[in-house]
């Protein structure tokens, strides 16, 4: 009679294991976060298209000063500001 207890009991096992198993894995899907709400623009950065750039005065990689006007070009100016890993 013990033997028989022992069987049905390992084959309920060999049912509920997975059968928990499978509840798991759907709880931990359905815990998953939802994805965040739809985030506000991002500030814009720089100047306006077309708006005058303030006057500056920096030195050059050689130590020289550099304004605008020595910057400027037939077709505009373009400044890229670059930092080296070094820095």
């Amino acid at each position: 009679m013990a033997e028989a207890g022992k069987t049905i009991l390992g084959s309920r096992m060999k049912i509920i294991i997975p059968v928990i198993f499978v509840l798991g894995i759907l709880a931990a899907g359905m815990a998953q976060e939802n994805p965040p709400a739809q985030q506000p623009p991002a500030p814009s950065v720089g100047l306006p298209v077309g708006a005058k750039a303030p006057s500056i005065a920096l030195r050059d990689q050689f130590g020289r000063t550099q304004t605008n006007d020595t910057l400027r070009g037939t077709s505009g100016t373009i400044l890229l500001f670059f930092r080296s890993a070094d820095w």
